[in-house]
This record gives C-alpha cells, structure tokens and sequence, in this order.
C-alpha cells in the first residue's frame, strides 16, 4: 500500500485521538455500537480504552441506526457519542440531530453525505482503502485506540475476531489487516498455525466436525453422520472415548491425526474432487485461552454472533472482556443460537418440499424467502448465508430472505451462492429500496435492510424483476 495513503490516514487518527483525550474525565460517553460480531468487538475495544483512560460511558447497541433512533439519541442528557460499525452511511441523520454535541464515528461501511464540523468521522474509505476485506470497524477501533495510547496494541486480537466475524479473512489478511494481525502476532495474542478447513476443530465432535465440513467437501462424508462414522472407522479412529465421551479433534493423538487427513485427501481424490490436497487453512489460536470455544479465533467470533442474534450482546462484550461467568452464559446462548438455527432450516426445508408455497419463491436465479414471523429477525441474515452456501444450490443464485420485526417493519438480508467477481449486493439492495422505501446497508456479498412490512409484498414482486434482469458480467459490476 502506498505509504503516504496510510499517513495520512494515521494523521487523522492522531488528531482524532487528541481531541479524545482532550474530554473532561467528569463527562460520560455514550458508546453505541452494532450487534455482530464486528460490532461487539469494536465496542468491546472501545470500552477497554474508555476505562484505561478513566473516562465513564453508557453502552447502546442498535441492529440498525435509523433516523428515529439517531433523533431519540440525540434527545439523551449526553455530549459525546462514539459510533462504532454506524455512522457511515447516517450521517445526514446525525448531522441533523447532534447539532452542539460532539460525535466521534469509527465505521467502515459506504459513506453517505458529509459530517458537519462537530463530527470527527474516521472511515478508511474516505482516505483511499476501498476494499472491503482490508478492514472492520473493529479494526478502525484498534488504530483509533493505538492512536490514543500505544499501549492499547494489545487489543489487536480483538480486531481479528471483528475481521473475521465481517468474513474478511480468505487464508490470510491483506491491507489494513494484514497490520492489524502483524501486531497480534507480535504482541504474543496470536498464534498462526495450518489447520483443516473445518470449523470447530476446538469444539466439535469428530463426527460432527466431518458431517458439517462444508467448506472442506468429502464426498460421502459431508451432509452424513452415519458417513462419517464409516469414515472414522475404515482410518481406525474410534470417534468415542471409554467413558462414553465424544472425541474432538484435539484429543487425537498425532497418529490418527495424520491418518484423519490422509484419508480426507484420499476420500476427495478418489471422488474426482478437484485439488483433493487442497485441505488446509490459516487458524488463529488465541495464545491465552484455554481449548474451548474462546480458543479459536473463527469459533470465538462465531459465538459473538451468536450473542447479537439472539439479543444477548452484553454476553458477548463480557466474553470480549474475559468476565468468566458472562463466557459459560455465552457459551449456553450459543447452544440457543444453534437450536434456533436448526428450527429456522427445518422451517425452510418444509416449505422447499412443499408442491406449492408462497413463502418460498423460486426463479432461474433466485430465491426469495418470506419467513414473516415464523424466523427471529435477527437469524433470516444467518439463514440466508447458510442457503447460499449450500452445495445443493447452484452458483451464482441470489438469496433473498425476509423476516418481521416487532415494530412493523420487516428485515431483509441478500446473499449469493458461489463467489461471482464484480457482483455488488450492496447496490443492489438500495436500488430495491429506492423503489420501494425503506433503508439499505451492508457490503458488497453480505448486504441487507429494513422495510415497512406492508410493502413486503411490493419488495418481493421489484427484487423478482430485478433479479430477472440482471445478467453476470464478471468484468464489471451489477
């Protein structure tokens, strides 16, 4: 990257940190964040610098910042407001509503109008990093907070599990990441080591872990306990201990974890899948956790996100801040999360095996699930993303999926299966929402928006006609 472009930008951090340490420590802060995974971890540094700097705040979380909330804020007895993963795209709300207050923003999403003079906006967009995988709003939290007090590089791990929970990690980081990883790994947080491409390796069962191993496919094992369990048993792994205890990958000795993974490459060749070696992936062990779910950086991430979605976000922050009984009631939220994700799929695949289901549209290039009220709203994001993923579904469908809000609006999250170039969801989003109303944001292969629930139906009839105009062009953008 060019030098002088993040200059620059660290000049801008500089001034931003000056001014925040500028605030009279009898002033308290309002800090309002996002509810992912990006989100609490952004809040969770935040929080970590406003008590190393002695400085009383009010915590917020929003799963969206929409003017109404922007204006009831506004109203709140405060003088200083942070935004973390906010801000960006509201800030003709906030330029309308914090007149005379001070406001400090550390976002990454697209930036939408210009702050006023009193907002101090910090947005690696806005000084030249466009790329959407060079870094979170955790991220842009951790250079603020470097810029306050070199002392904070020790909140770098934090940032990862942000980046990752944003799905910025692709076996490695680049850009603003790359530095953010450089200075976990150096500040002894962070231990990269090659792993298999399984999610759960500290957690799971072994079984589990192979039948839910769609990011690393074995034909006849992936989708199938009863599969994995041959599997198991043809490489000589008993996948239960004496006691009757589940295996995990961990507790394999060194033999049987090279036998494990000769035979998944083995399994993958003799299937006829392509680059059958290809079975290994960057993990980020967190050098001062325990095996268990905070252990692994994507498991710990995944479990974050499990606290927003199930509106359980102070358990997130306390399991950020290393609160042990705040982490055991993660740890059970997570098995809510998971519960609800199942009920959520089970849901789906009635209504798919239905002949005929208004809730499940299905076109040449899409599908467009109105769950109303029968999926959290929170979760229709989570289903959306493991619909596309899905290797039953073919590459380059879009995955609408809409659930209601209690306050008679209706979430909407858009996805795409495989990974097509040059495909912005993001703006494809907005422009249904200019036909119809409502408010947009997201990124460019994870984006969403909020809705009035009477106009769903209207929403749903524009995004069939879009869809069906759309052609992929992978050299240029939809």
């Amino acid at each position: 990257m060019p030098s002088s472009k993040l200059e620059i930008f660290e000049a801008a951090l500089n001034r931003a940190a000056e001014d925040f340490k500028a605030i009279p420590k009898s002033k308290t802060i309002k800090l309002i964040s996002n509810l992912d995974a990006d989100g609490i971890t952004a809040a969770s540094i935040m929080i970590k610098v406003l008590e190393r700097e002695n400085l009383a705040y009010s915590l917020c979380i929003l799963h969206q910042l929409k003017d109404e909330d922007a204006k009831g804020l506004s109203e709140e007895n405060y003088e200083i407001y942070i935004f973390c993963d906010l801000g960006s795209g509201q800030l003709k709300s906030l330029n309308q509503h914090f007149k005379g207050k001070k406001i400090f923003i550390l976002d990454h999403h697209e930036i939408q109008g210009k702050p006023d003079e009193n907002i101090i906006h910090l947005n690696p967009h806005g000084f030249g990093f466009d790329d959407f995988s060079e870094v979170s709003a955790a991220g842009v939290c951790f250079f603020f907070a470097r810029a306050v007090d070199r002392n904070n590089e020790d909140l770098a791990y934090l940032a990862i599990i942000g980046a990752i929970g944003d799905v910025q990690e692709k076996n490695g980081f680049k850009g603003l990441n790359k530095l953010i990883i450089d200075a976990a790994v150096n500040t002894g947080k962070i231990r990269i080591e090659k792993g298999l491409k399984l999610f759960g390796l500290q957690t799971r069962s072994i079984i589990k872990l192979l039948e839910y191993s769609s990011d690393l496919p074995i034909p006849g094992v992936t989708g199938s306990e009863s599969g994995a369990v041959q599997f198991l048993k043809r490489l000589n792994i008993e996948p239960v201990e004496r006691k009757g205890r589940w295996r995990t990958f961990h507790d394999l000795s060194d033999d049987e974890k090279k036998r494990l993974i000769a035979g998944i490459v083995m399994k993958r060749q003799t299937s006829g899948v392509k680059n059958p070696e290809d079975v290994f992936t960057n993990v980020y062990i967190l050098e001062e956790e325990k095996p268990g779910h905070f252990r692994d950086a994507k498991e710990f991430s995944t479990l974050l996100n499990s606290c927003g979605r199930m509106n359980n976000v102070s358990l997130g922050i306390g399991s950020c801040l290393g609160d042990k009984k705040q982490r055991t009631k993660a740890i059970a939220s997570l098995m809510d999360y998971k519960k609800e994700i199942v009920s959520s799929m089970n849901w789906y695949k009635e209504h798919c095996s239905m002949e005929k289901s208004d809730r499940i549209i299905k076109g040449s290039n899409y599908i467009i699930i109105n769950a109303k009220n029968n999926v959290l709203s929170t979760m229709i994001g989570t289903i959306a993303s493991m619909i596309s993923k899905n290797n039953e579904i073919a590459e380059n469908i879009f995955v609408l999926s809409m659930a209601r809000n209690p306050d008679n609006t209706t979430k909407v999250s858009l996805r795409v299966s495989g990974n097509p170039e040059g495909v912005d969801l993001k703006s494809i989003v907005s422009e249904l929402v200019e036909r119809v109303g409502g408010e947009a944001g997201g990124h460019q292969m994870a984006a969403g928006a909020i809705i009035d629930t009477e106009q769903e139906d209207k929403f749903i009839e524009e995004a069939k006609a879009l869809f069906e105009s759309l052609k992929f062009d992978y050299n240029q953008k939809l």
